[in-house]
């Protein structure tokens, strides 16, 4: 079986320990992949710090060819990387090829803005004192990056640390998804072999404990990671000054307002609800649908799901395939058991066959209830009906997430009003909340998150404005 090693500032290092990565769906063995332990982390923390002070003055076509580099090795290497992604995670291939291929449009669009990113001058002969002085800001790298990243996109997620980091030119330390990190470490890779400078890039699997070390690390300037709200906050805590930027969980609504076109929405629905078994943070979770339409609705999707294919993520027809660990499935279970035993009623689902959950559609659910308060992080979709479109509005708000909401209507003001209303990061507008380019700003209020993602959005993250003043 071939070992993968941790990259610690651009070299493979063996260690003393590793792990089997394994496939989620058949429990076949993947690839094995080193453990890094504290020393190795620290040697990665320090060779970021030293290598800031060569990214951080690296021109703008050095910073532009390598990350046109990236993309041109993403696309070559396309049917390995989603092959690789599939096996190690469990994502169906359908799934996997399109992840690669926003992976090179985000590094594309790095390129982009890293040709455009430009600064500003300021007026500031405001009194007679500054007279005769110009005034400018341009953007400057924070310093070194610490990413950490989740399972569910090992690719594009990454793609999103790395980046932006590259673009404004900030050495990056990556802890790597701990269930499927072998991806992480081939992009790690191309990135290297674009010509990044070698001490600007670590990427290491390690215990949480290791990973806190450059979350707590005064070196290391801004802390980027993606995963639950647990975690996140915690680390958050941990960071000291230096900025963190969280992109966290969330329980999605979806309204279907009166008027809507069900022969649109409901393809774009069973997307968003069932698409990688429901383990994104913006999944159609909790589906408001107008009461005029929703015995016809709930009909038609109930039907439309049960046909949906289900299994071996490895056919290209495969839309649910496994969730990623044993433990996950448990617990999605039981949160299903605990709704219909308190009164909710099952639709369709409820079952696992290995790690597959098949998707579950649940009515009557109370808002207490955790398939409906919590991030269910699976295939559950809770469905409801409304009459007042301004009272669904309060009820997609009553929770403790925020990241993005969707709402099918044909009604302009209605799309408005629901844009004013909804305390979301992102409100998408007859389509799903799931819906997400790579461009715009993505991120979430409450205990969603802090900050935002999407290239330029993240770039500002990682940068800050620097005057000059010259008499």
């Amino acid at each position: 079986m071939e070992r993968a090693n941790p990259i610690v500032a651009g070299l493979s290092r063996e260690t003393a320990g590793a792990e089997t990565v394994t496939n989620p769906f058949d429990g076949t063995p993947v690839g094995e992949v080193g453990l890094a332990g504290a020393e190795l982390m620290d040697e990665a923390i320090a060779a970021a710090a030293e290598a800031f002070a060569t990214t951080r003055r690296l021109a703008t076509h050095e910073r532009v060819r390598v990350l046109e580099g990236v993309a041109a090795g993403l696309a070559r290497e396309r049917e390995e990387l989603a092959a690789l992604m599939t096996s190690e995670s469990g994502k169906p291939i359908r799934f996997s090829r399109g992840e690669v291929d926003r992976a090179v449009v985000t590094f594309e669009l790095a390129a982009a803005e890293a040709r455009s990113v430009g600064g500003e001058v300021w007026p500031i002969d405001l009194e007679a004192r500054s007279e005769g002085r110009l005034c400018l800001t341009t953007r400057v790298p924070r310093g070194p990056v610490a990413a950490i990243a989740p399972f569910n996109f090992p690719l594009n997620l990454i793609a999103h640390k790395l980046a932006p980091a590259i673009a404004v030119g900030a050495p990056v330390v990556l802890k790597l998804p701990p269930q499927c990190p072998l991806t992480g470490l081939r992009l790690a890779r191309l990135v290297l072999e674009a010509g990044w400078p070698a001490q600007a890039l670590s990427a290491l699997h390690c215990a949480p404990e290791v990973a806190q070390r450059m979350v707590e690390d005064e070196r290391m300037a801004v802390v980027s990671f993606t995963g639950s709200d647990a975690v996140g906050w915690r680390l958050k805590a941990l960071a000291g000054r230096k900025p963190v930027l969280l992109e966290l969980g969330g329980n999605a609504p979806c309204v279907v307002d009166a008027g809507a076109d069900l022969e649109a929405a409901l393809p774009a629905i069973l997307g968003g609800a069932w698409a990688h078994a429901g383990q994104v943070c913006i999944k159609v979770q909790r589906l408001f649908v107008h009461a005029s339409l929703f015995d016809d609705f709930l009909e038609r999707f109930v039907q439309a799901t049960k046909e949906l294919p289900c299994g071996d993520p490895t056919d290209p027809a495969t839309v649910v395939g496994p969730m990623i660990e044993p433990g996950q499935v448990e617990r999605v279970l039981a949160w299903v058991r605990e709704a219909v035993e308190g009164g909710a009623r099952l639709h369709c689902g409820g079952t696992a066959e290995g790690q597959v959950v098949a998707p579950t559609i649940l009515t009557g659910v109370e808002p207490h209830m955790r398939v409906c308060k919590d991030e269910v992080f699976g295939p559950v979709t809770v469905v409801e009906s409304f009459d007042d479109f301004d009272a669904v509005l309060e009820r997609c708000n009553a929770t403790r997430f925020g990241l993005q909401a969707g709402v099918f209507t044909p009604d302009v003001g209605r799309a408005l009003r629901a844009y004013r209303e909804l305390d979301y990061g992102g409100v998408v507008i007859n389509d799903v909340p799931t819906f997400r380019v790579d461009s715009f700003p993505y991120g979430g209020t409450k205990a969603s998150g802090l900050g935002r993602e999407g290239v330029r959005a993240a770039m500002e993250e990682l940068s800050e404005p620097k005057v000059l003043v010259l008499r």
